[in-house]
Order: structure tokens, then C-alpha cells, then sequence
């Protein structure tokens, strides 16, 4: 067993212990891992007297990569004592190493984040490489965990309360520089002959180490929980954290309790706090559905699932970006970024210019935060030529169009773009809603035409839906998919229809919102309930961000569409509210200076007050649970049609779409993960009542009623 952690002494009588898990990429903490550290423990205690220290290091690219996500899913409520004693069993293990009476350290080979961090912790000195690829922190919460192997009792021993609660709440990573900067590494080494002679020469130097936490003088950094100083901090921390997690994540929750009890007691009784909090939340419904989601699924997404197999990846080398508003700037932004050389054309240079001002504003933060140099925010910038003429797309092989919505406007600027542009370029554009297969009508070869539809802010967003025309071909699809993946973003892959899928769902959720207001219902009540559902923001904030207007003309388009095929547009009870704030108000927007919201100038906004008088009702208030409900089901019933009509062809896509694109809330695990965790028959149980009281769009489709009745999920 003891292959998994290589065990070699040398003529200076320092062990070196290689971690190297068999048949895996990264070293994690599963039953190989578990079983290797126990014997070497043993043989470490065995032969202590013989020994002058210990240095921890990995074969791997990586140092560790921490729990066995694939083992911690599977955990449920029954096999909670026995998690609870293999977590201890685990602790235990580190506690004899860093308890060994020798010098023990941590040679940092490569990136160190949850259980590979904790392994660290366990080390009396930390030593790493100074390099890109290596990362150190407690990720943890972002999957809905905890760090369960003495990550929060080490970390609040190590840096105090107020300082180590960044780290474990948000899960912070850092750099190697940072990681030093901030007193969670000791030294930093230039390559790994100099890792293990700098750790060699500490063990020699020190050969009585020991953890600061087990010195009988030892005083906790920045005073304990009743320090006056950390006490008022701690008086205000649970009602800031619950106002961010909104009662939806318990993860950041139960951080808190465990950093705050551990502080208060010895070590161990600490180490059996962190246990019961790690058990607890392991077992629990949130973590599932986040790991499932934010781990496996989109592992499965990055690693190309959804791109045609067999077609040779290929790298943008040049792109046209058309129009240079808030979405093109940001796509000139995030290609330039990435290596890749960017035309920005606007109807005008000066305003081209101003677009690739964006760029040189981003770029100015970065250098301005020290997370940037001169010459690299230089060369980025090199690579953005502003233009007003479409003769500057030769040699482009990718244009990507995002200029308004507008199908004649769109149509003009895309055929010029591609008479311009090499001869087998992808031609792209950035709708959110047009349809692509009309779209591509404009140029000359639509097999070559896809969309691609980013998120607003580009640099910040981190999806890409793209989107495939009835006539785009699997080398085009190849290709856009390989660009979003060159650009450090996340592609999903939909097929054609009105707001493909991410604006589709969106679109139920803020029309919910004002059908909602329509009716009567008090529009605090609206806000407050969408956010206590975990969504980002209220769907009356966000239609006045997307601004009233916007959303009419898309409409106004849509049934112009519809018209021409001969189909008649759906009646929703949003439009009347839509028009009555444009039409009688002249209330359009946030851009506007006031919708739904007033906004006034270096002040907070608030709900515009004549919503009580002129939409609520006293008689027509709703429990806050069919609030809530009628905001999430109404999403996820729509995804369920986008599958049922082959819009969306995997679950993972549904999934990492709706969190990354829509702000779908994450506690869920996503639109159709949401339907899985409530239950399926609950689920559809739920939506016919819904459907009863607030109207047919919340009719379960036949796809739905036909996983109700096999029992099986998503």
C-alpha cells in the first residue's frame, strides 16, 4: 500500500515522503490515500529515533488535490457515523505527524488547495515553488463543504479569527508571492532541487520544531473570541454573512461555528467540532447538488463533451469584433487578453476608440492592483486595432457581430464583415434572442455562421451559449466551441429557437416578476423573496437594468416574426405591466434614471414608492412560499421544454447554463438539478398547483410527467 507515499530515507537521516497515488492525475484523499498514511505514520513513530525529519512532497504536477469528490457525493444521512469516524481517523493521521517531536515540511511542488492545503497546515514549515501553476487555499465552500481535515482549526490558529474567516468563507486561492506575502508559507523556491535543499537545510536547522498552537506559551493571533476587539467583529459577522448567503448556503454558515467554537477550546475538542460541522453538511442536500454540478458537470463541459469529436482544435488567430458598445469592447477585451489579435470596428473610428478604452480601463485596475505589468498590459492592448472600415477584417477567421438587435441592422454588418474576412471564417453573432438560422440568411456560406451569445459584464461573465443554425456545420460548431475554451470562458451548446435557452428562462423569470406586480402583489415581497431563493438580484431590479424599453422592442420584434410565419405570439400578463410603465410612467429604466426603482444620484436605490398605489393590492397577496416557487419552477419548467424540443442536449449544459448564465440559483445545482433534489413527483405535484391558482405556463410538459412517472431524474 505504501506505494501511494513513497518512503525514503537519506544518508542525513531526512525522510522524504512522495505522495503518488497509483492510477490517478492528482493525489486525493481516498480509502489508498488513507490507508498509505496510516502505515506511514506508524513507521514514522517506529522509527523516530532515527530519524532527523520528514519532507512532504508529491509526483504529480499537482502537490494534492484534496477530498475524493467522487466518494464524498455518495455519503448520505445513514453513513454519517462512519463518515464522522473516518474524518477523525484522517485528522488523527496529521495530528501524530505534526506531533512526531521531528521537523516536519512541506514541499510545495505544485498546487495545494483543500485537503492538500490541510496536509500543509499539518507541516512545521512550508516551502513552495515559485510558479503560475501553483495555487494554495481552502475551496471548500464553493462546493458547499467545509475543509473537514483541521483546514479551519489550523487556519484560525495560524492567522487568528479575523484574518484566516476570508479564506475559509470565500475560498480564497493564492499565488505563491501572496501566499508568502500573507504568512501562510514560509520561504519560496526557484526550482525543485532547491524545494527539497531548502527544506533539508530548515529540518537541520530546527531540530526541534514543533506547531506554534502546541508551545504552552502559545497566544492566538488577534486575541480569541472574547477579545473585545474580535468580540465586536464576531457581534456583526453572522448578520453580514447571512445577508450574502441569504440562508440558502449553509457551507459559510457553519464555517463560522466551527472557526468561532474551535477558538474557544483545546485543539482536539476543536478538531471534533470541525468533524460534526464537515459530517453534517457532507451529507446534506446543498453539497450534493453543488458537487455534482460545479464540479462534475462542468469537468465534463471543459473537457469538450459537447464539441464533435474527431475534428482537429483549432486556434483563432485573428477576430473581428462589430461594434464597439459594452458587449463588443468586452469581446475585444477578454480575445485581446488571451493572445489572440482583435479588429474593433464601429460606425465611426471615435467611437471604435472608445470601445478599446474599456480595455485600457481593465487593464489600468489590474496594473494599478499589482496584478499586471506594463509591458503585459501593453501588449494586450497592441493586439485591439480600433477601425471604422470593414477592409480592416482581412485575414480575420473569426467576425463576431454585436451590434444591436435588430435583424436588418445585423444582416447589413455581417455580409460587408464577411466579404472582408478570409475565406473560411466563422461569421458569429452576439444575439440574445434572434433566432441564428434567419440570422445566417444574410451571408453567403451559412454553414460557416453560428452564435454565440455572451454575458454582460464579458470580462466578468464566465459563459458563452453557443448557438447552432439549422445549415451550421460540426467544423464550425468545432471551432466556436475551441475559441470560447481559448478565451478562458465556458461553453454550453444549444440549438436554434427564439432566446435559444439562457434568455428563454431568463425571460419567465423577470416576466414572473412583473405578472406578479400585475396582480397586485407587493413588490418588496417580489424582490425580497427572489433573493431569499438565491437568485442575484429581484426580477424588477434586473428588467430596469435590462431597461423596459429593451424589452418591448424585443417583443415588438418577435411578434413582427411570428406575423411573417403566420403564427400568433403568446399573450403574457408582463406585457400590460411593461406597457403601463412605459406608456403612462415614462418610467423606462435604471439608464433612464428611473423604472421600477428610483435611483438617486449618490444615493441607494429603493422601489419607485407609487408601485403601492398604482400596482399593489391589499386583497391580493400571495404566501411568500408561491412567490418564491412561482420565480424557480417557472425556470425550471422552461428548461425542461428547451429539452423536451432539443434545444438543450445535456443535462450538464442545462445546469452550468442556468448558473452561469442566468444566476439560476447555485445552492440548487441548477434548473433541472433543482427538479432532482425537490423530488420529481413533489415537484410535479407542486407545478399542477401552481398551474391551478397562477395559470397554464406552469403546466408540467410531457417530458416532465414521463420522468414523474418512471422515477427517473434528470
Amino acid at each position: 500500500m505504501t506505494d501511494a507515499i513513497r518512503y525514503e530515507k537519506g544518508p542525513d537521516n531526512i525522510v522524504v515522503l512522495t505522495m503518488d497515488l497509483p492510477g490517478q492525475s492528482a493525489n486525493t484523499m481516498n480509502a489508498t490515500y488513507r490507508e498509505a498514511m496510516a502505515a506511514i505514520v506508524e513507521r514514522l513513530e517506529a522509527e523516530r529515533e532515527d530519524i532527523a525529519g520528514v519532507i512532504l512532497t508529491s509526483a504529480k504536477k499537482t502537490f494534492f488535490a484534496g477530498g475524493d469528490l467522487g466518494e464524498l457525493i455518495k455519503v448520505g444521512k445513514a453513513d454519517a457515523p462512519a463518515f464522522y469516524q473516518m474524518t477523525l481517523s484522517i485528522k488523527g493521521q496529521l495530528r501524530r505527524l505534526e506531533t512526531l517531536g521531528k521537523p516536519v515540511v512541506a514541499a510545495i511542488n505544485g498546487a495545494a488547495l483543500g485537503g492538500g492545503w490541510e496536509i500543509c497546515l499539518a507541516c512545521h514549515q512550508r516551502i513552495a515553488l515559485d510558479s503560475g501553476s501553483v495555487q494554495l487555499g481552502l475551496p471548500e465552500v464553493t462546493l458547499g463543504l467545509l475543509p473537514g481535515g483541521g483546514g479551519v482549526v489550523r487556519m484560525v490558529r495560524l492567522l487568528g479569527l479575523e484574518k484566516a474567516l476570508p479564506y475559509l468563507l470565500e475560498g480564497k486561492k493564492l499565488r505563491p508571492q501572496a501566499a508568502l506575502s500573507a504568512g501562510l508559507i514560509d520561504q519560496l523556491a526557484s526550482d525543485r532541487d532547491d524545494l527539497l535543499a531548502k527544506a533539508r537545510a530548515w529540518i537541520l536547522a530546527n531540530p526541534t520544531a514543533g506547531q506554534p498552537w502546541d508551545d504552552k506559551n502559545y497566544r492566538m493571533p488577534g486575541g480569541t473570541p472574547s477579545s473585545p476587539n474580535v468580540a465586536q467583529m464576531l457581534a456583526i459577522a453572522p448578520s453580514v454573512l447571512r445577508a450574502k448567503t441569504r440562508g440558502c448556503f449553509p457551507a459559510p454558515e457553519k464555517i463560522l461555528c466551527a472557526a468561532v467554537e474551535g477558538a474557544q477550546v483545546d485543539f482536539d475538542t476543536a478538531q471534533l467540532i470541525e468533524a460534526r460541522y464537515f459530517t453534517e453538511l457532507t451529507t446534506g442536500q446543498v453539497a450534493k447538488n453543488m458537487i455534482g454540478t460545479l464540479w462534475f458537470q462542468l469537468n465534463q463541459i471543459n473537457a469538450g463533451d459537447s464539441r464533435p469529436q474527431g475534428i482537429a482544435p483549432y486556434a483563432t488567430k485573428k477576430v473581428g469584433v462589430i461594434g464597439a458598445g459594452m458587449m463588443g469592447a468586452g469581446i475585444a477585451y477578454v480575445s485581446a487578453a488571451a493572445g489572440i489579435e482583435v479588429v474593433l470596428k464601429d460606425v465611426s473610428l471615435e467611437a471604435a476608440e472608445k470601445g478599446k478604452g474599456y480595455s485600457a480601463t481593465l487593464l489600468e485596475k489590474k496594473v494599478s492592483r499589482g496584478q499586471m505589468s506594463l509591458t503585459k498590459r501593453d501588449a494586450i492592448l497592441a493586439r485591439i486595432k480600433s477601425s471604422d472600415r470593414d477592409g480592416d477584417f482581412e485575414g480575420c477567421d473569426l467576425i463576431i457581430e454585436a451590434v444591436f438587435e435588430d435583424r436588418d441592422l445585423k444582416a447589413n454588418v455581417t455580409a460587408a464583415a464577411e466579404r472582408a474576412a478570409l475565406g473560411d471564417a466563422v461569421i458569429a453573432s452576439n444575439t440574445s434572442t434572434l433566432p441564428i438560422t434567419g440570422l445566417a440568411t444574410a451571408v453567403d456560406r451559412q454553414d460557416r455562421f453560428i452564435g454565440l451569445h455572451f454575458f454582460s459584464p464579458v470580462d466578468k461573465m464566465p459563459l458563452v451559449e453557443i448557438i447552432c443554425g439549422e445549415r451550421t456545420s460540426e467544423e464550425t460548431l468545432a471551432r466556436a466551441f475551441d475559441y470560447v475554451m481559448q478565451i478562458n470562458k465556458t461553453p454550453i451548446v444549444v440549438n436554434d429557437s427564439r432566446g435559444f435557452f439562457t434568455s428563454r428562462v431568463f425571460g419567465t423569470f423577470t416576466n414572473e416578476g412583473l405578472a406578479m406586480l400585475g396582480e397586485g402583489v407587493s413588490a418588496a415581497l417580489i424582490e425580497n423573496e427572489a433573493r431569499k431563493a438565491g437568485m442575484p438580484t429581484g426580477p424588477l431590479a434586473i428588467s430596469d437594468e435590462v431597461s423596459l424599453s429593451l424589452i418591448q422592442h424585443i417583443r415588438q420584434q418577435t411578434l413582427k416574426d411570428l406575423a411573417e410565419e403566420g403564427k400568433e405570439a403568446p399573450v403574457h400578463p408582463a406585457y400590460a405591466v411593461v406597457e403601463r410603465m412605459l406608456g403612462e410612467y415614462q418610467r423606462p429604466g435604471k439608464a433612464a434614471g428611473g423604472g421600477f426603482y428610483d435611483y438617486p444620484e449618490g444615493g441607494k436605490k429603493h422601489l419607485w414608492p407609487e408601485l403601492k398605489t398604482r400596482f399593489e393590492k391589499a386583497d391580493a397577496q400571495i404566501p411568500s412560499a408561491d412567490v418564491r416557487d412561482r420565480l424557480l419552477f417557472i425556470q425550471a419548467i422552461e428548461t425542461v421544454r428547451c429539452v423536451e424540443e432539443g434545444v438543450l442536449q445535456s443535462v450538464a449544459d442545462a445546469n452550468i447554463g442556468s448558473i452561469f448564465g442566468i444566476g439560476f440559483a447555485a445552492w440548487t445545482g441548477g434548473a433541472l438539478q433543482f427538479i432532482n433534489q425537490y423530488g420529481i413527483q413533489d415537484f410535479v405535484a407542486r407545478a399542477q398547483y401552481l398551474a391551478d391558482q397562477y395559470g397554464e405556463r406552469f403546466l408540467p410538459p410531457a417530458l416532465l410527467l414521463e420522468k414523474a412517472a418512471s422515477q427517473q431524474p434528470f
